[in-house]
């Protein structure tokens, strides 16, 4: 991803490292790609040519499935109560990105209060995971976190160099209570899902 594109549209509290590992993890890539769930199965819809036939998807679907949209899979539909004031701003890249980028900033920091708001690189690679976890869910413990207030505070190992979340440090062990988590997602990751767009449909 262009780095002056990153500077220019992401959240400037995210390194650019974070933002570029955040759109790969999440994203296909395009600025026009437009993903639609509904009961956790996904819709096939006509793949988008221009950003009127992906507003067009959008709001065909939006308010009775899942939509995310663009480079960063913003989930359509929050805050939004109907799905006729969705605007055309999701499916520009530059736009999207600066939404998603605040969004899972935010989220972040959500998570790593959980952590205790811990700074050392060894805890990011959790953190980061489970922000990712909790994106594409919309969910983190127990709690929604696209409405969920934001807990402030600094985002963990704000350093240029990210390590990959695949990557644990040498030695390194989970605590009885990370452990636990762990084997908590695994058990509900199949079953937790999330209707995003309805939320702001039925206030």
């Amino acid at each position: 991803m262009d780095a002056a594109f990153i500077e220019q549209c992401a959240d400037p509290l995210l390194k650019p490292a974070i933002v570029e590992q955040f759109v790969s993890a999440v994203g296909p890539g395009d600025p026009l790609a437009v993903t639609v769930k509904s009961g956790g199965r996904l819709i096939l819809v006509p793949k988008p040519k221009t950003p009127d036939e992906a507003m067009e998807v959008i709001r065909q679907y939006g308010g009775q499935a899942v939509v995310r949209v663009g480079l960063t899979q913003f989930p359509a539909g929050v805050g939004v109560k109907d799905p006729s004031e969705l605007k055309p701003d999701l499916v520009d890249p530059c736009e999207n990105l600066r939404i998603g980028t605040e969004m899972f900033a935010r989220i972040m920091r959500i998570v790593a209060k959980w952590y205790g708001n811990a700074t050392s690189k060894e805890v990011f690679p959790l953190v980061f995971e489970d922000a990712i976890y909790a994106w594409n869910t919309g969910q983190f413990e127990g709690q929604s976190v696209f409405q969920a207030e934001d807990p402030g505070g600094a985002i963990v190992d704000r350093k240029e160099s990210v390590p990959d979340i695949t990557d644990a440090p040498a030695g390194a062990t989970l605590s009885q209570s990370e452990a636990e988590r762990s084997d908590e997602k695994e058990i509900g990751a199949a079953g937790i899902r999330v209707d995003l767009s309805r939320i702001g449909g039925q206030k």
